[in-house]
Parts: structure tokens; sequence; C-alpha cells
């Protein structure tokens, strides 16, 4: 039986932790989602992917249930991530504020809305502040209102790109008393799916990382509609790291080819395509007289993430990462 049929409305969050180091603690914090704060009641959740990255010391763990209960798997989820990283000891080169450092939370479905999803991550972060009183929140996309600022917009304002910068400033939390050591600071939102594509040359050149990061960036002249970018020191070579966003927007009739669609509520979503992402990379280094050598997916496309849910919920399989470590082997 289709997961349709069965009336499920699925969303998906896709959690971000400030450790990649200790596997343990991370598939404490994946496990966490399937049951309830006392470890006793199933949820109807999957853990479809866990993505972790030792060099920038962080995991991006995908979670996938009804958008009715989400909320609840994401809520033990945190706790537990709360309960078991301190940012005073981390150490990685991606930037990070929090212990659990984004809850972003997207519609699977094409029945289930962002404002349901907004109001799904701002009912997390009001729970967790009961549970974990030195956790804090900033709100983005539909959890933020009225403003409904992107999470790009929200990490400039927050020094997210620089930790200690922020630790020396006053800044009130939007959820939270105060920004703890410990627990540091969270993004909690929603908006239409955001996927991760990160591309690898065959340098330690920094500098070209950047200004092929700096190229494809979506916000400049010339660049890929829809993409985030940074380039990172990673195993002895550069990634450039994009996040690859969702839009409405209707492209050039001549670059609709780049582009891949699905739906939100008969809206009509697209987003750069993971091949044309590489390929213009590739183009970009070749120019610098670099190679590439690898491109990773950080989880799943909308598709593809809502057809395995789909399996894995009709399946009851709840630990289906590993499932997936089985069949890729």
């Amino acid at each position: 039986m289709a997961s349709q049929r069965l009336n499920l409305r699925l969303a998906v969050c896709l959690l971000n932790i400030s450790e990649a180091r200790k596997k343990d603690i991370v598939e404490r914090v994946a496990k966490a989602a399937l049951g309830d704060k006392q470890g006793q009641r199933k949820m109807q959740t999957t853990v479809l992917n866990i993505f972790s990255d030792y060099d920038y010391n962080r995991s991006v763990l995908t979670l996938v249930g009804p958008v009715e209960t989400l909320g609840n798997s994401i809520l033990t989820s945190c706790i537990e991530a709360f309960n078991l990283i301190d940012m005073n000891a981390h150490i990685g080169v991606h930037p990070c504020l929090g212990a659990v450092d984004l809850v972003p939370i997207y519609p699977l479905s094409e029945s289930v809305s962002l404002e349901e999803c907004g109001k799904v991550a701002r009912n997390v972060a009001e729970k967790l502040i009961l549970d974990v009183p030195d956790c804090s929140f900033f709100y983005f996309g539909y959890a933020d209102q009225p403003l409904k600022r992107t999470l790009v917009q929200r990490r400039k304002e927050l020094n997210w790109f620089n930790r200690s910068n922020l630790k020396v400033k006053e800044r009130k939390p939007d959820v939270g008393a105060v920004i703890s050591p410990r627990c540091g600071l969270t993004g909690i939102g929603a908006s239409p799916y955001v996927m991760n594509c990160n591309v690898t040359i065959a340098t330690q050149d920094l500098n070209a990382g950047q200004q092929i990061a700096s190229a494809i960036r979506g916000a400049n002249v010339g660049g890929l509609k829809g993409i985030q970018a940074m380039a990172f020191p990673h195993q002895g070579t550069v990634e450039i790291a994009c996040n690859v966003e969702s839009f409405k927007d209707e492209p050039l009739t001549e670059e609709r080819g780049k582009y891949i669609s699905y739906c939100i509520q008969g809206e009509e979503y697209l987003y750069f395509s993971p091949s044309s992402i590489e390929k213009q990379i590739k183009k970009l280094a070749k120019n610098l007289g670099v190679a590439t050598v690898g491109t990773a997916l950080v989880g799943f496309t909308p598709e593809h993430c809502k057809s395995l849910a789909e399996q894995a919920l009709r399946e009851g399989t709840g630990e289906f990462w590993k499932k997936r470590k089985v069949l890729t082997m």
C-alpha cells in the first residue's frame, strides 16, 4: 500500500548537528527520532540517511514522517543532541553556531504547505526551551513571521560565519533567554526543499575554490539561480559546498533544461540539477587549470527523498540508513 493510501502527508527535516567524529553519538541522535522522550512509543518516522563529514565535524540526518507528528521526532532527536554535544569542545572547518546547528523543515507531499512546516518549527522550538533550558533559537523562512527572512539573511545578521564574533556580542535569540556556550544558537525554520551538493576540486588552493564558489553563487552576476556556495579545505583538496534552493520564478526558456521541478500545493518549484552544478564547476575549474575529482549529494533530491520515505514507511523501517549502507556496500 502506498503512503498516500495511508493518508500520510509527508515532511522532511534535514537535521544538522555539530558532531561527525563520534559515530555512537550521531547514531544515538538518529535513533532518538524513532521514540518518544521516554524511549517507549515508536514514532511513525524513518531516518533515511546519515551524512557525516569528519573535517567539517558536522552530520546531516534525514528525518521523514507525517507533518502532523514529525515535530515529535525532531524534538526527541534535538534533546539527545543537546545532551551529548558540547560546543565548548567543538572543532571543525565548517561554520556553525549550535550543537544542533540547523533544523530546516520542508514539505515532501504536495498537499503539505510551507505554513504548516513553519508552525511545526515554531512548536518544536517552544517545546525545546522547556526541555533544554540552555538552548536558544533563531527563526527563518516560514517560521519567521511575519518577515519570512531567509536562512542566508538570518545567518548574515547573526555572524554565523564567525562563531567567535558572535560570542563577544550581546544578541537576544528569537526563542530562549540567552545563548549558552554549551548549546550555542540553533536555526530552525521552514522553506521549499534545499538540497546540498558538494563538488571537490583537485587542489589545495583555497583561493581557487573561493573564486569558483563566488562565480556560481546565485546572488552574483552570472551565478546559478538558487545556489549558495562556499569553499572549504577538505581531505587535502578543496570542496565547493553548495546549498541548492528551490524557487518559483520561471527561468529563461533556453535554461529550462538545467532545472528540475516539483509541486507544493499546486505551485511549481524549480531547483538547479546536480549534474548542471557539477558541469559548471568543472568548466570554471578547468579555466583555472584545476580538475574536479568528485561530487557528493548530501541526502537526496526531493523526489528521491519522497520515494524512499514511502518505501521505508510501508516497510516500517525506522533505521533505513542502515539498510542503505547494506545496499551500497
